[in-house]
This record gives structure tokens, C-alpha cells and sequence, in this order.
């Protein structure tokens, strides 16, 4: 499928760096917190990378290359193969995303993620795929900020628990699409119910109308660290790229915020996928029959 820029199928046994297959760069995957188990049962490689809530993989911001998607018309595609355990605490699959030292934070050098459970902006226990163009908190056309990150789209249905299912998100430079099971799972805006009544999310969208929920509209791309221009207002540099975790609240992963569950594949695309091609990722993981 053109644009592969990173697939990870978690073949190989713990200890051991996790290596991109059949793309230009290998993108090891590098474990934080001590060997992450190899378990049996798996969509591509008939195994999975077992996340235990305390550990986690990432490769460096300086070594990440082509992960590192970014600019004005920067188009980005994800998809994974997940068993998650517990969504008040597996809240990260993988992306770029360091969201500084918390709340009204704006030294964040957040990218691209893809993110599960974020209540706030009316994401509780569902997909929301996070595109940030700024790195810190979002700002509405005025230029002023919101506290927190709240450009993501956010599916109709929870994320199910303890049952294989595939995620994946598009980005085609203007909305963000959010698939469960290979099947974008609509969601227009309610803005009372979804908590997104301010003029940002029901007024600041295409034509001056709202953004809606899944499609979601952003469209003003992914945010490019310059360690140069951010050296003052975001001394913490760029971020790595993470899978089952993510710098948030001004903590280094603490215990008890990273995943908990199986991981049977990543993908990371630099366009953005279609519906079909969504759907062909979903088939080819066949989680059926898996256990």
C-alpha cells in the first residue's frame, strides 16, 4: 500500500528492539521499563508485544525520520491491531505527542497521536484520533487558547475492551477520520451533549460552520519543531515517538498512565488512507481469528 512509512508486526521476543518490515527504514522500537513480553497469537508475525501498564516502546525524536510528519499540507494515516485492557488507564496506542507540563501548558510539542478516551471535549471510552498544528493548546481563530489540545475527532461507539479490534485514523491535510474495525464510524456534533458548544468547534469550521465530531475538521496541519525557532517557549524539544504511551502532565510515563494490553500491529502512512484501503488493512489482520 503506497506511503508505508512504519509497520510493526511485534514478532520478535522481548529485550529485543521492535524493526519495521518492509519499509526504508527499519524504526526499532526501543523498550522503556524493561523487556516487554512476546506472547503468543498475533494478526501478521503470529505474536504480540504484551504491555503490562508499566512499560512502553519509543524511538527518540532525533532518530525518528520519516515519523516525523509534519507541515502545512502534512498528511498522516495510522492503523492498529489492539486487545486492550482497562481504558481509564490505555489512553495512548502511539504517536507523536508530548503535551508539555499539563493544563494552560503551551510548551507542548504535540504532532499527530492516536489517543483513546479524552472526556473532556466529549471523547469518553471512544477513538479520538489528536492532530495539533500549534504543539501546545489549541487557539481559536482570535488567538486565544484554549487549556488543553482539543483538535481530535471522536467516534460514535466506545472502543471495545478485552476483544481484538483494529483502530485507525486518516489526516488529509483538512479532517481527521476515525475508523474502528475498518469502518469510518460517523459521528456528527452535538455541541451541548459533546461538551464543544464554543464558537471554535460550532462556528470556526469550513464556511463558518461547525467542525463536526468524526469527520472532524482541523485543517491547519502538523506542527513542525524547530529547535531553533521553539528554543525559548518549548525548551522541552520535540517529541519522540511513542506506542503505548505519552508525555502528559508534566510526568515522564508515570506508573499506572501507560497501556495495558496486546499490540499485534502499528502502521504509520505519510498520506492518508481511504475507506477501502482502511477496510483492506482490517481484513488482512483477520481478528477473528484470533484469541
Amino acid at each position: 500500500m503506497p506511503g508505508l512509512v512504519a509497520f510493526w508486526t511485534f514478532g520478535e521476543e522481548g529485550g529485543q528492539p521492535r524493526i519495521s518490515s518492509g519499509t526504508k527504514k527499519k524504526h526499532p522500537l526501543t523498550e522503556v521499563g524493561g523487556p516487554i513480553a512476546r506472547v503468543a497469537g498475533g494478526p501478521f508475525s503470529g505474536y504480540s508485544a504484551d504491555l503490562n501498564g508499566k512499560q512502553f516502546l519509543h524511538i527518540r525524536h532525533a532518530e525518528t525520520g520519516d515519523l516525523n510528519i509534519s507541515g502545512k499540507d502534512a498528511q498522516v494515516s495510522m492503523f492498529a491491531v489492539v486487545r486492550l485492557i482497562d481504558l481509564e488507564v490505555s489512553r495512548t496506542v502511539a504517536g507523536m505527542w508530548c503535551e508539555g507540563k499539563g493544563e494552560h501548558d503551551d510548551g507542548g510539542t504535540r504532532q499527530y497521536a492516536m489517543l483513546l478516551n479524552m472526556p473532556t471535549y466529549g471523547g469518553g471510552r471512544r477513538l479520538v484520533p489528536h492532530i495539533s498544528s500549534e504543539g501546545g493548546v489549541t487557539r481559536r481563530a482570535d488567538g486565544s487558547a484554549f487549556p488543553w489540545c482539543c483538535d481530535y475527532a471522536v467516534t460514535a461507539h466506545e472502543v471495545p475492551e478485552e476483544q481484538w479490534v483494529t483502530l485507525g485514523f486518516t489526516y488529509d491535510s483538512k479532517y481527521i477520520r476515525a475508523y474502528i474495525n475498518g469502518v469510518l464510524d460517523a459521528r456528527p456534533l452535538a455541541p451541548v451533549k459533546d461538551k464543544r458548544a464554543d464558537r471554535y468547534f460550532t462556528h470556526e469550521g469550513p464556511g463558518g460552520r461547525d467542525r463536526g465530531m468524526n469527520p472532524y475538521f482541523h485543517g491547519r496541519g502538523i506542527f513542525c519543531y524547530d529547535p531553533v525557532l521553539h528554543a525559548k517557549t518549548k525548551p522541552m524539544g520535540g517529541s519522540d515517538f511513542c506506542v503505548g504511551a505519552r508525555y502528559a502532565a508534566g510526568s515522564q510515563f508515570p506508573e499506572g498512565s501507560t497501556t495495558r494490553g496486546r499490540l499485534g500491529g502499528l502502521a504509520v502512512f505519510n498520506r492518508a488512507l481511504t475507506d477501502a484501503e482502511m477496510k483492506t488493512l482490517h481484513d488482512a489482520a483477520n481478528i477473528g481469528a484470533l484469541k
